[in-house]
């Protein structure tokens, strides 16, 4: 018989709660509880959460109906090994709703022991609300939230510098702690008023002794298994609601904020001394180039040529004898080629992208990633085209003919088993393709497209060879078919 998960029924960590996390969702109980609870079993961190409900509709109630336990459940291969991994997360001490428990969260800011701020509020979480008032019950923003709360610690302590906190949001935009530091420091002038006498000595103390981390995630986490559950109860034997599962892989990148350095804060953050890939560094950026140029520039090109050569599983395109070198060669011989960390450190990255478009646990549809494919490839693989020409003097061929694909595919109508294909884009995009292809010339077809302001902000007719190139991929593609066409090209380069 199946156990209730709770303290009662299992053992549950007692640590000091140092970690306020705004946020309750998947992404942050699979990835950053998970990585806290393995910091606090191989090393001294020693550490509990108090999760904070962003909004108000959430499932702290859920949370704390377990006891803020629940199980992770990791899929996938990491160095070659397949993994089916199962651990119990218990480092998460309670769970709090701050509009119906609002002194509760206040008070969080009295506890001397707290030292970390985490969140995860969606993309669209960090942003100024000028609406927000100082005296909300609670502010109704993220950043407004963590403003009064902030405050409160100012005021409790004195303006204490050691009562300052690491701020590390996890909101999938870049530069994201950036974003966050100056939507506080627009909620302290805005609030200036308010605080009165305390204005100069709070923004002081902010700036001074508060730090704020802009930092990069990265797991796949598809969330609650609803498929496997039975079996993953019968593995754990409880039955827990919240079980949430993600991918083997895990990537976290901190940068450090300007007021640390990267020894002092992996000594307060020890992830590293764990084992985890967790990495301090001076700057973002070249991480995310990294893994938008190497994960997701791949997916972007793979995906048309994939699904026009039949295959829908991104695993199953990794494995064609097709496909799969046309992946290898655009990851490893092109957009690795035009980024600017060391070879071993991009080899290692790049092998284990691949290792995760290899997961035998996800069946990754190639479809759910053609959505809004042109403004995709602005971003994650045009760059990589410029900077390729830029070094080498020749345009990247696998880059062009997964742009000529992507253009087959706006094409719509049917691939040779009969499946339809069905572009969704922005209104306009699908328009100009459809209005572009009705013309029949695949010449005026390259030649509009890359003219198209609204996708690339530029004329890419202007860039030498690229319309001649893009005109002989789509007329080998219209001729051969897209299989043929990739393997042809292979062939010859």
């Amino acid at each position: 018989m199946l156990k209730t998960l709770n303290s009662r029924t299992a053992p549950k960590c007692k640590a000091p709660e140092r970690i306020v996390q705004f946020g309750e969702g998947n992404f942050l109980r699979c990835f950053v509880d998970w990585i806290i609870q393995k910091m606090n079993d191989r090393t001294d961190f020693n550490s509990s959460v108090v999760v904070v409900q962003p909004i108000e509709r959430g499932m702290v109630d859920w949370l704390n109906g377990q006891d803020c336990m629940y199980h992770v459940n990791l899929q996938g291969r990491l160095a070659g090994e397949v993994v089916n991994s199962i651990d119990r997360i218990d480092c998460i001490s309670r769970a709090i709703n701050p509009y119906s428990q609002n002194r509760a969260f206040m008070a969080l800011a009295e506890q001397p022991e707290l030292r970390f701020v985490i969140s995860n509020t969606t993309e669209a979480g960090i942003a100024f609300d000028p609406a927000c008032r100082l005296a909300d019950t609670p502010a109704s923003s993220y950043p407004g939230k963590l403003t009064q709360l902030l405050y409160h610690r100012y005021r409790t302590f004195g303006g204490a510098a050691d009562k300052g906190l690491i701020i590390m949001p996890c909101e999938l935009i870049f530069l994201n702690g950036h974003h966050l530091k100056e939507c506080i420091e627009q909620y302290i002038e805005l609030w200036r008023d308010d605080l009165g006498t305390d204005y100069e000595g709070f923004r002081r103390w902010f700036e001074t002794d508060c730090h704020v981390c802009a930092t990069l995630v990265d797991r796949i986490v598809p969330g609650f298994p609803r498929k496997e559950i039975a079996d993953i109860w019968q593995r754990i034997s409880y039955e827990d609601n919240l079980v949430v599962q993600g991918e083997a892989f895990h990537l976290w990148v901190i940068e450090r904020p300007d007021n640390m350095t990267i020894d002092q804060m992996k000594a307060e953050f020890p992830a590293a001394k764990a084992g985890l890939n967790v990495l301090v560094v001076d700057s973002e950026e070249p991480y995310h180039e990294r893994k938008v140029t190497l994960l997701n520039g791949p997916h972007t090109v793979l995906s048309p040529v994939a699904y026009l050569s039949g295959i829908d599983i991104v695993r199953d395109a990794l494995n064609d004898e097709v496909v799969g070198p046309f992946i290898r060669r655009v990851q490893m011989d092109e957009l690795m080629r035009t980024l600017n960390l060391p070879e071993d450190e991009l080899r290692q990255f790049a092998e284990d992208v691949l290792e995760r478009f290899n997961n035998p646990y996800v069946d990754h549809q190639v479809t759910s990633i053609m959505l809004n494919a042109f403004p995709k490839y602005a971003t994650r693989d045009l760059p990589g085209l410029k900077t390729y020409l830029s070094r080498y003097g020749q345009l990247p061929q696998c880059l062009v003919m997964g742009l000529a694909a992507i253009i087959e595919y706006y094409k719509g109508g049917t691939r040779a088993d009969g499946t339809p294909i069905a572009p969704n884009d922005a209104p306009e995009i699908i328009e100009l393709l459809n209005t572009l292809w009705a013309t029949g010339n695949t010449e005026t077809v390259a030649r509009g497209v890359l003219a198209a302001d609204m996708i690339w902000h530029e004329d890419l007719n202007l860039i030498p060879g690229l319309t001649d190139l893009l005109i002989a991929d789509i007329n080998k593609i219209e001729a051969e078919g897209m299989k043929a066409a990739v393997a042809d090209m292979m062939e010859t380069k």
